[in-house]
């Protein structure tokens, strides 16, 4: 199907970058996670049902966007994306979040009701956030040491700097092996799709922000290590439908456990079988029958 490529202009004075493909009446808002940007959701968007229009929208800082003023917050990227639907005129949608895109969506959700129907959160952030870990010596998390503010983040060895530095040298091997260590650790993409995640990832300007956005996200009642929670997971009343893969090794079974704590009864759970970080290259047909039956089951009452 007919995918355009697109940019916008805020009042923010950013410029955000989104995919648009042809489809019915029915809207679809796909909102990227870290290392991503709206290319990543290209199977996706090619193959999900017709009946949809479909938007992928490039996060501050990712893809074409621009990153004129750097992100303090999870907040800062879904207020983004409250002018972005302003100005597309866009109402009565559907969200998917994957990843640090489902904190995006929760926090957009929560903030602005009315806008969105139905929010899908896959292989996302914990409504607590997503704790970052000082480094051991070896390069591994030190799980008794959680990081507190951004220029400790920017200088963690374990995580930030090396793939920071990958970024800046554009070592494509680095991301490669980190990727299929992590995410695709049984399917990979298409060769050619590969390499141009890999382009894809190289555009990104706000990997700490990104990475302490996540560490002090909060919008449970508890306090989560670093921060207090909003405890606006409350203000989510729409069906929420949420989704992990059986061997995510990026998200934990806890954290998810944790948004469905937080969400209660308007959310319901569905573990994606024999998939990991990305269902989308694990199972799309799986995926894709999830998300469609969710988006067309009618809520009663």
């Amino acid at each position: 199907m007919n995918v355009t490529m697109k940019k916008i202009a805020l009042p923010n004075g950013e410029t955000l970058a989104y995919r648009e493909r042809e489809g019915g009446d029915q809207v679809l808002l796909l909102v990227h996670g870290n290392m991503t940007s709206s290319k990543h959701w290209d199977v996706f968007m090619e193959q999900f049902d017709s009946n949809y229009k479909i938007y992928g929208v490039d996060l501050r800082g990712f893809g074409s966007s621009t990153y004129h003023k750097r992100i303090r917050g999870i907040k800062d990227f879904s207020d983004d994306v409250k002018l972005f639907v302003d100005e597309l005129g866009l109402k009565d949608f559907a969200m998917m979040g994957w990843s640090t895109g489902g904190a995006v969506g929760m926090q957009f959700v929560a903030d602005y009701p009315g806008y969105c129907e139905k929010l899908i959160l896959l292989a996302s952030a914990s409504t607590r956030g997503y704790p970052f870990f000082a480094a051991k010596e070896d390069g591994s998390p030190d799980f008794t040491k959680r990081l507190k503010t951004i220029e400790e983040v920017e200088q963690d060895t374990g995580k930030t700097i090396p793939v920071q530095t990958a970024y800046d040298t554009g070592n494509r091997d680095f991301l490669r092996t980190m990727w299929n260590m992590v995410i695709y650790t049984k399917n990979q993409p298409e060769l050619n799709h590969y390499e141009q995640y890999i382009d894809d990832m190289l555009t990104q300007r706000n990997l700490a922000d990104v990475y302490q956005a996540l560490n002090t996200f909060n919008i449970s009642p508890y306090h989560n290590g670093v921060t207090d929670g909003t405890n606006q997971a409350k203000d989510i009343t729409i069906p929420v439908l949420i989704l992990r893969g059986d061997r995510d090794y990026v998200v934990t079974a806890q954290m998810t456990e944790e948004i469905i704590t937080d969400l209660g009864d308007n959310a319901k759970f569905v573990e994606l079988k024999d998939c990991g970080h990305s269902p989308l290259i694990d199972d799309l047909p799986q995926l894709i029958q999830e998300v469609n039956q969710f988006l067309t089951v009618t809520v009663s009452g």
